[in-house]
């Protein structure tokens, strides 16, 4: 059924990570009770919010350039109310409010949980501002479901907010505030209202999911929250992201043994392969433990893949550290990684290492060109081991890209493109790989 035609529409612009993603889905899901309606048409939207992200520069300036659009669109009268959310808001504050008169609302991660009671004074005609951390000790996650949830075959839980690892080139702590995790109860109740929705596989969410409960006595921790999800019916896939190093413990390892429907897919960021740059990263781990943990990992579930994050051009980083890094790449395995040059960020301890041991641009540049060419040839020898072989792929939706094609992702994350209709969406079927691409393969059914 269509929604009344004096329905107000909110359109969400969402930039960075999958806690933005997140977010801006209990966004929907909130402005829904209210009566709003989610468009994917920024010009018939009533309400524009700009959901950011700061944990790197170029994060940044991608949304000050969409917040052009949007801006000449109000001045040329559209009767539009802008917001602009998430971590940018969160760190810049009133300075957007000031920077930019078009702008009507500027609230930082804690403002979700009231988002209603924010729009609705935006649109009585008061410039908002709300930075302000909750508070810790019942914090308000947000129970509510994205009302489009139905009809997938994937969802985002969060299961805790903030971080207390003080990583010196981290923006997060100052963005999203110490770390609190939610009810273990909660996450459980949404995972079956998902379950009841049509979802099959559960990515649990958090900045630091290994560090979950221990600050709560008598919560579940991580190993235990991983057995509760496997148990509740439907749920056929578990991912997670993101984990720490330093705290993943032999009890997580343990579920990779004993839980089928935890992914052979990890993504396990190590940011460099020297001990040097880590300790100046404070990760508060080695090259060595990181490989060993690997080791371990492998040992408990032989199949994994495993993706990570590197940043290459911190300050001090020398050819040899680089070096180091690369051999990582091959050592551990790596199939996948998302990396990028060091990029300042307001009021990190780094800071003070810039003006001390910059690294040129120039070679910063020329090691990340090196280290993506590396990971992109690994990747493409990766996804040749699957040619021939029979892979069960868990079916999410049309390819982009090609008419009559689908797409879908087997447990260790391989996006595999055959020859289908959308009625296949949810179900998982057996695909012998034909063909492999550097980000994907080839199949078809058997």
């Amino acid at each position: 059924m269509s929604e009344p035609e004096t329905a107000r529409k909110v359109f969400i612009h969402t930039f960075g990570c999958q806690m933005n993603v997140y977010d801006s889905a209990k966004i929907r899901a909130q402005l829904a009770r209210d009566g709003w309606v989610a468009t994917d048409c920024a010009d018939d939207a009533d309400l524009v919010l700009l959901n950011t992200c700061s944990i790197r520069d170029k994060a940044e300036q991608k949304m000050h350039s969409a917040l052009g659009e949007y801006r000449r669109r109000k001045r040329r009268g559209a009767p539009l109310t802008l917001g602009i959310a998430g971590c940018v808001a969160q760190q810049e504050g009133v300075a957007l409010l000031d920077r930019y008169p078009e702008v009507d609302l500027v609230f930082g991660p804690d403002g979700v949980p009231g988002v209603q009671k924010l729009v609705d004074a935006a649109r009585s005609g008061q410039r908002v501002l709300d930075t302000t951390f909750l508070d810790l000790e019942n914090y308000p996650f947000v129970e509510a479901v994205d009302p489009d949830a139905a009809g997938r075959v994937g969802a985002f839980v969060t299961i805790q907010k903030g971080c207390d690892n003080k990583c010196t080139f981290c923006i997060v702590p100052t963005t999203r505030g110490v770390e609190v995790s939610r009810p273990s109860g909660q996450i459980l109740d949404e995972v079956r209202t998902l379950v009841a929705c049509g979802i099959q596989e559960i990515t649990l969410i958090g900045q630091n999911v290994n560090s979950y409960g221990l600050k709560v006595p008598g919560e579940r921790t991580f190993a235990e929250l991983l057995r509760a999800v496997a148990e509740i019916p439907g749920v056929a896939r578990i991912r997670y992201t993101t984990s720490h190093p330093r705290d993943m413990g032999p009890d997580v390892v343990a579920a990779y043994r004993d839980l089928p429907n935890l992914t052979s897919h990890l993504h396990l960021p190590v940011q460099s392969g020297s001990d040097r740059v880590l300790k100046r990263m404070k990760r508060f781990y080695t090259r060595d433990h990181y490989l060993r943990l690997v080791d371990d990992l492998r040992a408990a579930r032989p199949d994994l893949a495993l993706t990570t994050d590197f940043i290459v051009g911190f300050p001090g980083e020398e050819d040899e550290d680089f070096e180091q890094t690369l051999s990582l790449l091959s050592e551990a395995g790596i199939v996948g990684s998302f990396s990028f040059k060091y990029s300042p960020r307001p009021g990190t301890p780094a800071l003070k290492l810039v003006d001390r041991d910059p690294v040129p641009d120039d070679v910063a540049s020329a090691r990340l060109s090196a280290l993506q060419a590396r990971q992109r040839a690994l990747q493409l020898a990766w996804n040749r081991t699957h040619e021939g072989r029979v892979v069960d792929v868990l079916v999410e939706g049309p390819s982009a890209h090609d008419e009559g094609v689908v797409c879908g992702r087997t447990s260790s994350n391989l996006m595999v493109n055959f020859v289908g209709d959308e009625a296949l969406v949810g179900q998982t079927l057996p695909i012998r790989v034909t063909r492999s691409f550097t980000h994907s393969v080839r199949g078809e059914q058997v």
